[in-house]
């Protein structure tokens, strides 16, 4: 089964809203954590900047191996999210188009029994590379709606009275 044409269409263009979403702050105020006991939205920036490899590496494991089973994703367990977490703000999103240009030229250009390929996830149960795909995007939304209610609560703390 092939991507849908609105997967296809959300995995080229979702992303997009981030730069509206963080527009007009600087790093130091994403950096803010306005919940104190949850990711700022530059955190989050740096989960969707590291998530994108994570899954294509997932993605040529599910192509060449035989039903492959992952854990859930732990982002405090992964290097490559710290180091986003520490590097400057243009930096990852460079990284963040590079890699998303990366996912999707790779994505499209799949055949239909590829995109039927399975691999296990530990929570989920098996999945095909599409339903992969899409669980990417809703979990990639989730994340980008953080970023809009931080990033709102953020722009309400630094608003002149």
């Amino acid at each position: 089964m092939p991507l849908s044409t609105i997967t296809t269409i959300r995995l080229q263009h979702q992303q997009e809203v981030l730069q509206d979403l963080v527009r007009g702050f600087t790093e130091p105020q994403l950096r803010t954590r306005v919940i104190p006991e949850k990711w700022s939205a530059y955190e989050q920036m740096a989960h969707l900047t590291a998530y994108q490899p994570m899954f294509y590496n997932r993605l040529k494991r599910i192509e060449q191996e035989e039903q492959p089973e992952f854990e859930p994703y732990v982002a405090e367990n992964d290097p490559l999210f710290l180091d986003c977490a520490l590097r400057p703000i243009n930096e990852i999103s460079e990284d963040f188009t590079t890699q998303r240009f990366i996912l999707i030229n790779h994505l499209v250009s799949l055949p239909d029994p590829i995109l039927r390929r399975t691999g296990v996830h530990k929570k989920y149960g098996p999945l095909s590379i599409s339903e992969w795909t899409e669980m990417f995007l809703l979990h990639e939304a989730h994340h980008l709606f953080s970023i809009f209610q931080l990033t709102s609560l953020l722009r309400a703390t630094i608003r002149p009275v």
